[in-house]
């Protein structure tokens, strides 16, 4: 089994076991973590070469080192709609 077959099996295996909090993906030389809840208390991403590390880090998430985005807040979502990705309208008519 080459390299490239093994991190496959690994990704398949950990997208099984975390997927339901974690978006992961795998490069060439990095193991890649995204938190699929935007409002976490824990690091929304986690990045490791090495995949024991990895493993260890979506077990014991880091803490968030700062405040979630302003936009998945639950201000913003009562002011506005998300058009999007990145894009959010307005919900206030405009001002004449």
């Amino acid at each position: 089994m080459t390299t490239s077959d093994t991190d496959a099996v690994l990704l398949a295996m950990l997208k099984a076991r975390y997927g339901d909090q974690w978006n992961i993906r795998r490069t060439e030389h990095l193991w890649l973590a995204t938190a699929k809840d935007p409002d976490t208390d824990n690091a929304p991403t986690i990045v490791q070469p090495d995949v024991e590390a990895f493993v260890r880090e979506l077990e014991n998430p880091p803490p968030r080192a700062g405040r979630p985005s302003l936009l998945s807040s639950s201000w913003a979502a009562a002011h506005f709609d998300q058009a999007g990705d990145g894009a959010y309208v307005s919900r206030r008519p405009p001002m004449t």
